[in-house]
């Protein structure tokens, strides 16, 4: 019962809060673009508190999950000064705007904030070397600081995975730092590979083996599997609503033959119809040069200006993530409605967890609301 109480008060502040500083954000510009705002409401239901402003009307509602910004002329036209409907358009554009650049600038303060508490990502220094790898065998030693590579500047690892990574494994340029000088050191990342069928399952407390989103270009789409089908066997073993054990058997399988091609069976359900499918995984690579890098020292410097850095990163993520949406690469089965977020919030662990799945949730949904 606690839990439950403490997950029901957990949504309620996300969604009132949320939906609190997006209609206060029409509402300053509003009254910023010289817009009459006859009456200013937050939640809905019964008036729990009111008060009459200059020209606005404040109110506080009983239930934190609603609200409104009532402008002259904006539901009807209005001739009168100061109405919406007679605003010029890009004020009206700026006004109707304004709620979801809140959420989104309010999503970055917050989550500046949140990353200064620690310093959770690691460093450009060299800490440890990995035995015969690119960086060891092109002469890079323990201490070393990686500046650029292929003249992009190196932070943290990250940088690092996702140069490496585009280069397909040709010859890269790494320049380091070393006892206060600047080397150039030319190498060949390692390629380690791998193999992949190309399907992503719904999540795994969801005991379900339908494919959630299948990746463009991948094995399985070429074999014809498609987001919504339901896995029922594989290799004539039953796994439909036992997606752990489907997953046991694609990793035994692939660690029994680490070298060896493998092939899968599939028996499928897609329309009330079972279908049978069999995949030989494609094989593809990872490039890396085989460093580990040390944490940061933890100053308040440091934990500026990581804090800054993990935050671009974080903003970036999700406007890729939109534009993978957009041409294909990212499938809408994928995306989290009011049901699926209010399950992720209830089940967050410590404020910690919590704030930052806030800031998420109110980044994404600004985005979302300023597209077309």
């Amino acid at each position: 019962m606690i839990t439950f109480l403490i997950s029901t008060i957990k949504i309620l502040f996300l969604l009132g809060f949320l939906i609190g500083i997006h209609e206060t954000g029409h509402f300053l510009v509003a009254k910023f673009c010289k817009v009459k705002v006859n009456e200013f409401a937050i939640g809905f239901g019964p008036v729990i508190w009111k008060k009459q402003g200059k020209e606005t009307k404040y109110e506080l509602r009983l239930i934190p999950l609603g609200g409104f910004v009532n402008m002259e002329g904006e539901e009807e036209r209005s001739d009168k000064e100061g109405s919406f409907s007679s605003a010029p358009v890009f004020k009206r554009i700026a006004i109707v705007a304004a709620g979801a650049i809140v959420n989104i600038v309010f999503a970055i303060i917050v989550y500046f904030i949140l990353s200064t508490t620690s310093i959770n990502t690691t460093s450009n220094i060299v800490s440890d070397l990995q035995e015969n790898y690119a960086a060891q065998t092109a002469g890079i030693e323990v201490g070393d600081k990686i500046l650029k590579i292929n003249n992009k500047k190196i932070i943290t690892s990250i940088d690092i995975n996702e140069i490496l990574n585009k280069s397909q494994g040709e010859e890269t340029t790494v320049l380091i730092e070393r006892n206060g000088e600047k080397k150039e050191i030319k190498l060949s990342p390692t390629e380690v590979k791998y193999q992949s069928i190309g399907i992503y399952l719904q999540s795994l407390e969801k005991k379900s083996t339908e494919i959630a989103a299948v990746e463009p270009g991948s094995v399985a789409e070429k074999q014809g599997l498609q987001t919504g089908d339901e896995i029922i066997k594989i290799n004539e073993q039953e796994v439909q609503g036992n997606p752990e054990k489907l997953l046991g058997i694609f990793q035994r399988k692939e660690a029994e033959n680490p070298d060896t091609t493998v092939s899968y069976k599939l028996l499928i359900k897609r329309a009330g119809k079972e279908i049978e499918v069999e995949l030989v995984p494609g094989t593809l690579s990872n490039y890396y040069l085989g460093v580990n890098l040390a944490k940061p020292e933890d100053t308040f410097a440091n934990r500026l200006y990581y804090a800054m850095y993990n935050t671009k990163e974080f903003l970036f993520s999700i406007v890729d993530n939109v534009k993978n949406l957009f041409i294909g690469k990212v499938s809408t089965a994928q995306l989290t409605g009011p049901v699926g977020i209010s399950e992720v919030v209830a089940k967050t662990n410590g404020i910690k967890e919590f704030i930052y799945i806030l800031a998420l949730i109110y980044i994404s949904l600004g985005i979302t609301k300023l597209l077309p």
